[in-house]
């Protein structure tokens, strides 16, 4: 399993434009067979930070996903939403390997 880490700096007076942005990637990554852990959003205080994990079987399905960006219809509306909100500021993608409740049993 890979996961997927996306730190966002967002515009904190278009959060619910995020929101939005975010509720359309979670069902697409589930959609296309990944496991979305969720977005986790600014609760308390004033933050422009935002984090998502979603998680695929392995580097080549997380590819596969990846090829649908700028072709398929649903991808490119979500998309628009960041586009054209200019709720995201910017962003950094990071691959992970989860240690899971269990899996230390094996170590």
């Amino acid at each position: 399993m890979i996961t997927c880490v996306v730190d966002y700096v967002i515009d904190p007076a278009k959060l619910a434009d995020f929101e939005r942005f975010a509720a359309a990637w979670m069902r697409l990554v589930q959609r296309e067979g990944g496991i979305h852990h969720g977005y986790f959003l600014p609760a308390e205080g004033a933050s422009d930070e935002a984090r998502a994990l979603f998680s695929f079987e392995s580097l080549a399905a997380y590819e596969r996903y990846r090829t649908l960006f700028g072709v398929d219809r649903d991808f490119i509306e979500a998309d628009k939403i960041r586009e054209e909100s200019g709720c995201v500021i910017r962003y950094r993608r990071t691959f992970m390997r989860p240690l899971l409740p269990g899996d230390d049993e094996d170590l």
